[in-house]
């Protein structure tokens, strides 16, 4: 069950997504929280923040992916963050609760690679001489 796939301009809330996806019957939640880092292998230095980017369907696109990995007696909460983010910003939330932990782990690590590979947001790292790469220009939404 999808309880929650969202883009949101305003910082996402941890302790709101692994209480989405709590109820009685879930033995265990896994819970995915990307952060923003200070360094990429694109940039030519040190990164000091990140401008999300996301195209019109992305939260459709979202729902989509989330879908695709949900399975019956499974909760899931991900959201992902457009905007600036400094170091240390959360960028994205996947809770996945499940009766049995091999379950909540599994589909929470499928559901955090494919949006990765998947969503159409782009990021522009802002490095500390100023400078700018963008990264994930290449996708387009389907």
């Amino acid at each position: 069950m999808i309880v929650l796939a969202r883009i949101s301009d305003v910082d996402l809330d941890v302790a709101a997504h692994v209480n989405a996806v709590a109820a009685p019957d879930a033995g265990a939640t896994a819970l995915f929280v990307g952060t923003v880092r200070d360094n990429d292998p694109d940039a030519r230095g040190q990164v000091v923040e990140l401008e999300y980017s996301a195209h019109p369907d992305s939260e459709r696109i979202l729902r989509e992916i989330a879908e695709r990995v949900d399975r019956p007696g499974v909760r899931i909460a991900v959201s992902h963050r457009v905007g600036r983010l400094p170091v240390g910003g959360v960028a994205i939330v996947a809770a996945v609760s499940s009766v049995h932990r091999g379950d909540a782990f599994d589909l929470d690590r499928d559901l955090v690679e494919t949006v990765k590979a998947e969503l159409p947001i782009w990021k522009k790292q802002i490095e500390s001489d100023g400078s700018h790469t963008w990264v994930g220009l290449g996708r387009v939404a389907t």
